[in-house]
């Protein structure tokens, strides 16, 4: 045994400027995790911190958009969602702390680790050989199974599902890292090479998620079905539940509520009043057609503002060495989803006028 079980509280703020200037944190993580490791609590919420900020980033023009009332890991006494979205923030929560883990390793910031040498000497493939400072996967995967693992405490096929969606979290850590090499021979000639194993950009794995969402398969659960293991120290685990063929896929139970629609109950904004983009170039597919999905679809008009924007033009560099520049005020357009004027039905009754006419 590894030791008793510490619950322990880390608050995290961290401004996240890559999404707007409103910053946002991830407050009160909850870890549990033996007293003997809580050298990686820190990191163990920073990398809890960039998933849900990854989350957001995939999630921004789709109804269901990562909002902070559905980032709770720990379902333990609350409600219970099984639906993909919750899939989606199992398996990037846990991808992101094993991703945090195992970068602190390789950077040795922890005494215990460093990169994985293993196959270091070995032959790799044709012209190359294993060497360099591979990521230490091992090391992040084990630590963040111990961690995000624990935080389930149910034994049911929800609980079955969120350590399955864990799972295939940190498989797709693996599954995205990258081959790096470097050439050795007489004047540059690369007779051979030395490679290593680097984990890849985590908006990669993101995206690699992204498409395990939109792909998740809906499982119909049989209480015969499961079979209790140990995985983190002192957890119970399924084995046996699924077949080996969708251990990396993302798995859900119940259908998604209408996201388009506020309900309180279930904790769900609706779309009204969410912002849009239209007539944009070089943007995503998802962002071309917000519009159309996050304010027509769901009953909404799409309402036009002009407001001020302040940006910084006219920079010049100063010998030396600083960068001055202007700020400059200029009117952009941005598009809204709104209600239509004298809409007193809302949605619902725009739904049930719809579904009249249809017939």
């Amino acid at each position: 045994a590894m030791g008793d079980l510490l619950i322990l509280w880390v608050a995290v703020g961290i401004s996240c400027a890559t999404f707007s200037s409103s910053a946002w944190s991830v407050n009160n993580f909850l870890i549990t995790g033996p007293k003997a490791y809580l050298t990686y609590t820190t990191s163990v919420a920073l990398g809890a911190q960039s998933g849900i900020e990854e989350c957001k980033f995939q999630f921004a023009w789709e109804r269901w958009n990562c909002p902070e009332n559905a980032l709770q890991l720990s379902t333990h006494n609350r409600l219970r969602s099984a639906t993909r979205e919750t899939s989606f923030i199992h398996a990037i929560s846990s991808a992101g702390v094993m991703y945090t883990i195992t970068k602190n390793c390789s950077m040795g910031d922890f005494e215990n680790c460093g990169c994985d040498e293993s196959k270091n000497g070995k032959t790799g493939g044709h012209g190359w050989i294993w060497g360099g400072c591979s990521d230490n996967v091992e090391f992040g995967e084990r630590i963040s199974k111990l961690f995000v693992d624990s935080l389930e405490k149910g034994k049911d096929a929800r609980a079955l599902m969120n350590l399955h969606n864990n799972r295939a979290g940190r498989l797709a850590v693996r599954a995205t890292m990258k081959r790096t090499c470097k050439c050795h021979g007489i004047s540059g000639s690369c007779s051979i090479q030395t490679c290593w194993l680097q984990l890849a950009d985590f908006r990669e794995m993101g995206d690699y998620l992204k498409a395990k969402y939109d792909q998740a398969l809906k499982i119909e659960m049989d209480k015969r079905q499961l079979r209790a293991g140990n995985s983190a120290e002192g957890g119970w685990a399924p084995t046996e539940a699924f077949l080996p063929s969708v251990e990396a896929e993302l798995i859900f139970l119940e259908e998604s509520p209408d996201y388009c629609t506020h309900n309180s109950s279930l904790g769900i904004y609706g779309t009204e009043g969410r912002e849009c983009l239209q007539n944009t170039h070089n943007t995503s597919r998802q962002e071309q057609h917000s519009c159309g999905r996050l304010c027509t679809e769901c009953g909404l008009q799409v309402e036009e503002k002009r407001t001020e924007a302040i940006s910084s033009c006219n920079c010049k560099f100063q010998w030396c060495c600083t960068v001055k520049c202007d700020q400059c005020r200029h009117v952009v357009n941005k598009y809204y989803c709104t209600r239509s004027p004298g809409d007193t039905l809302g949605v619902c009754g725009w739904r049930l006028s719809h579904l009249s006419h249809r017939r």
